[in-house]
């Protein structure tokens, strides 16, 4: 390779845990209650006033509510997980996610101020941990989600060893 040859970012060696499209799925079905709720009120409404001129705008917006959640509990959690990747190495943290816009998040540890994990009600019930490392720039917070709970806390000992021995100021 020539020194004005570009080079090209290499994708992130590690998935993210299998479970991952069934807790996206869960928590898309969770809210595809909320989806259901504004269709059978869309629905009532367009019942009750079956001769107003907006009537099947309701109508409309009822099938728009419905329909709404369907990506989120079919496809795209296996999208997601394919292109949901994350590393650690020496040097920085490198995530990619998105399913639209893929986003690649790269990180030096040199610039890491804080490394924490967060797991809420639904991901502990699936095991899973999202490990969050912020930094003093504009972007703020990078997050590798939806790791195996017993990975997430090695990432993050092994983020805090490396940032403790980084000897450059993180500010």
């Amino acid at each position: 390779m020539t020194a004005d040859a570009p080079q090209r970012l290499r994708e992130p060696a590690h998935q993210v845990s299998e479970r991952a499209p069934a807790y996206w799925r869960t928590a898309e079905a969770i809210g595809a209650v909320i989806w259901l709720v504004l269709a059978i009120g869309a629905a009532v409404a367009a019942l009750l006033v079956p001769d107003g001129f907006w009537t099947w705008i309701l109508w409309l917006a009822a099938l728009v509510f419905v329909l709404a959640p369907v990506p989120g509990l079919t496809f795209v959690p296996s999208i997601r997980f394919r292109i949901h990747r994350w590393e650690v190495t020496d040097i920085a943290v490198h995530v990619r996610h998105g399913w639209i816009t893929v986003v690649d998040e790269i990180v030096p540890l040199s610039r890491v101020q804080t490394v924490d994990s967060t797991q809420g009600p639904l991901m502990r019930q699936f095991g899973l941990r999202t490990v969050k490392v912020s930094t003093a720039s504009s972007a703020g917070i990078v997050e590798i989600a939806c790791l195996d709970e017993a990975l997430a806390l090695e990432v993050v000992a092994k983020l805090v060893a490396i940032t403790a021995a980084t000897p450059e100021d993180a500010t």
